[in-house]
């Protein structure tokens, strides 16, 4: 019998996606103020690595716990690209033992993540910024579809969405330039969710989110496309397909 595609990231791949657009972080540790991060990186080998001022207490409690590291939280705020009454799409906790990075190394691995994830702030490391290394126990993400926990081993071995790095601009460029489209789509919502302002909160290979602004309060809700898309061309015939306008530009920008 054929297998029903998958219309739904997994919760390792929500995990991934939302880190990578996760602006802001703070590392709490036992005992002290959560810290706010300059720089905050999943790596692909599952570590997340961390940037807090030099002189923060998190940095010396940190270093005074040795190679054996601190039980720490890391806690990444993924926002939406829109402007929306409620901008916090999603909620990640990476939980496990942060440890010091040698002084040694600290320039070192702040080239190897510049390699995955080219950040400005990562030129501070020794001028004032420290890197961390937090090896990841486990995972909790939260967001409209829920809130879930994710082993270490799922995270290490998932990808964030393919078209992760594009999303803000897709979703700024459908909300400010095709109101036709958005039209289309709220057609879609319950009847009752009809009359509030439509935004679109998420797109993914999957499928696309859409934020419903009612004067009850804010609403989700996900449409799937037929199935996976794997390329810019597909992803822009599926939003077409689901709005039913197969022959409007959908998604292609500029």
């Amino acid at each position: 019998m054929p297998t029903t595609p998958t219309l739904t990231p997994s919760a390792a791949e929500r995990v991934r996606s939302a880190c990578a657009h996760a602006e802001t972080s703070v590392l709490a540790l036992p005992g002290i103020d959560p810290t706010p991060t300059t720089v905050h990186h999943l790596r692909r080998c599952g570590d997340a690595v961390i940037a807090v001022p030099t002189g923060s207490v998190a940095a010396a409690l940190v270093a005074n716990h040795g190679p054996a590291g601190a039980a720490a939280v890391l806690e990444l705020t993924d926002h939406a690209p829109l402007p929306l009454r409620e901008p916090v799409r999603a909620l990640v906790w990476l939980r496990g033992v942060v440890r010091a990075v040698p002084e040694t190394a600290q320039r070192a691995l702040a080239g190897a993540v510049a390699e995955e994830y080219p950040h400005p702030q990562l030129l501070d490391v020794g001028h004032g910024a420290t890197l961390l290394r937090l090896v990841v126990g486990t995972a909790v993400v939260a967001d409209a579809t829920g809130a879930e926990s994710v082993p270490a081993e799922q995270v290490r071995t998932a990808a964030p969405d393919p078209f992760c790095q594009l999303e803000a601009a897709w979703l700024q460029h459908l909300d400010a330039d095709h109101p036709d489209i958005l039209a289309q789509l709220a057609r879609k919502l319950p009847p009752r969710l009809r009359t509030g302002d439509v935004h679109p909160l998420a797109i993914d290979r999957y499928g696309l989110t859409l934020r419903v602004e009612g004067h009850d309060g804010d609403h989700d809700v996900r449409l799937p496309f037929s199935a996976p898309v794997d390329d810019v061309e597909s992803l822009s015939r599926a939003v077409r397909t689901l709005a039913g306008c197969p022959f409007l530009n959908g998604l292609r920008h500029g």
